[in-house]
């Protein structure tokens, strides 16, 4: 039963309590339950379906997080505000189903066939978030985007194809599609857009969004690392290319790669099923639950394997009593893997998750799942998801809550203040979390919500 709006009247409340409001009566107060002592009210409809949101936090100056009015009020008396220190809404006009975070930029998308389907703000001093025509001038592109401004893609069949997933790196950006394949745009110095490096190449203003080729199948995840990045296969197979000092390639060498190559090592052989890389050091998870990195292991995130700083080939991680891995994360100096049992464990330098006195561990680490909701009346929390940004970590339940802990660069962990956080912390977020993001100082969350 469902009224269009409603002054409830005094003999459908309890004494003393009056309400007025959009409502619907829940089963629990409807008249032929006589067990029931009083009403209850659900103040949405039944058959009411949840509406998609974005939330952004942290460090506004750069306009990553897509609010103008942070930057320059709106209004006389409204002062700049630099730190978002809790989660504000980011108003979109389409259902956004992908976000990457940068540093100081952010790219959303949206799975529709629209036109628009992509759209970035924030830093754009190398065309990360493509070219962003000026007000003054065509020819001129804007260095900051302070609101969600669209990026058309070169697509064949803008009105078939959909934009999957969008990944960011320290100053470039991959975007994966359904029908067209990979798109990059940005920075190109090492040649992590996977074309040819232009010595002198003017980044600023560039119209340059070009489509990587070179896979051996359909690409269907992306990952950007500082200045690399990596592509996983439907066939799971993983693909490289950028700078490769740190061996974050994985390709057997410290050069650089301007073309994606096959990554081999101990990943011969073996069937990917995601992939993960942040700063300089790179994870894969098998499908058969199993975890190889590569790259920088100067604060141990390698270090099940050797004493060494880098590694520049796959090497497989030998993970004691952590159980099947489904997910890895791993930021600046830290790493997560999430089991299919729900649980997370974690290495490296900095906060850990496990209180002041843990900042550095060489094996991993379980973090109690008590810390994460579990407890004797919600006996089967889980954790679905795990993000990293560069100092800091996200995890997101199957109850849709978000917890967060690390770092907390510039109030990036979204929690009411800009102290670190050493064990995860629930996000107020006004909903279910579906999915997050994590940049140096910034996060953006998806949100799926009845209001």
């Amino acid at each position: 039963m469902a009224f269009p709006c409603v002054h409830l009247c005094s003999r459908h409340v309890s004494r003393g309590l009056q309400v007025c409001g959009y409502a619907t009566l829940s089963k629990a107060s409807r008249p032929q339950d006589q067990s029931s002592n009083g009403p209850v009210f659900q103040y949405v409809g039944q058959h009411k379906q949840p509406s998609h949101k974005v939330f952004v936090w942290g460090f506004s100056f750069t306009g990553a997080l897509g609010i103008p009015s942070f930057v320059v009020p709106d209004s006389g008396w409204k002062k700049p505000r630099k730190y978002q220190l809790t989660p504000y809404r980011l108003e979109t006009a389409e259902q956004i189903t992908s976000a990457a975070c940068g540093y100081g930029f952010t790219l959303i998308a949206s799975s529709t066939k629209d036109l628009s389907k992509l759209w970035g703000m924030g830093l754009n001093k190398d065309s990360q978030l493509g070219f962003q025509r000026t007000q003054q001038s065509r020819h001129q592109s804007y260095d900051f985007v302070l609101e969600p401004s669209p990026v058309a893609l070169p697509l064949v069949e803008p009105l078939q194809t959909r934009v999957l997933q969008v990944a960011c790196g320290r100053a470039h950006s991959l975007v994966l599609t359904d029908q067209e394949g990979v798109f990059s745009m940005g920075n190109n110095s090492y040649g992590q857009c996977g074309r040819q490096i232009v010595e002198d190449e003017v980044y600023s203003g560039s119209h340059v969004i070009h489509k990587i080729k070179g896979f051996s199948s359909r690409v269907v995840q992306v990952a950007c690392g500082q200045d690399h990045s990596l592509f996983l296969t439907e066939t799971g197979k993983v693909f490289a290319c950028g700078w490769g000092a740190d061996g974050q390639t994985g390709l057997g060498h410290h050069n650089m790669c301007s073309s994606p190559v096959e990554v081999g090592g101990d990943l011969a052989g073996v069937e990917v099923q995601h992939i993960s890389t942040y700063g300089d050091c790179s994870l894969a998870v098998s499908r058969d639950g199993e975890l190889y990195g590569w790259g920088n292991s100067e604060y141990l995130q390698l270090a099940l394997v050797t004493e060494s700083t880098q590694i520049n080939s796959p090497r497989h991680l030998p993970l004691k009593g952590c159980g099947k891995v489904v997910q890895a994360a791993c930021g600046g100096t830290q790493v997560a893997i999430l089991n299919e049992n729900g649980e997370v464990f974690v290495w490296g330098y900095g906060i850990l998750g496990k209180g002041p006195k843990l900042s550095e561990s060489s094996v991993p680490e379980k973090i109690p799942p008590t810390l994460f909701g579990r407890s004797e009346f919600n006996p089967s929390v889980a954790v679905t998801r795990i993000r990293c940004g560069l100092n800091h970590f996200a995890a997101v339940t199957d109850r849709g809550e978000l917890f967060v802990w690390g770092k907390n660069v510039r109030g990036c962990l979204g929690i009411g203040k800009r102290d670190d956080q050493y064990f995860p912390w629930r996000v107020t977020v006004p909903g279910q979390v579906v999915d997050v993001a994590c940049g140096v100082d910034h996060m953006v969350a998806l949100v799926k919500s009845l209001l």
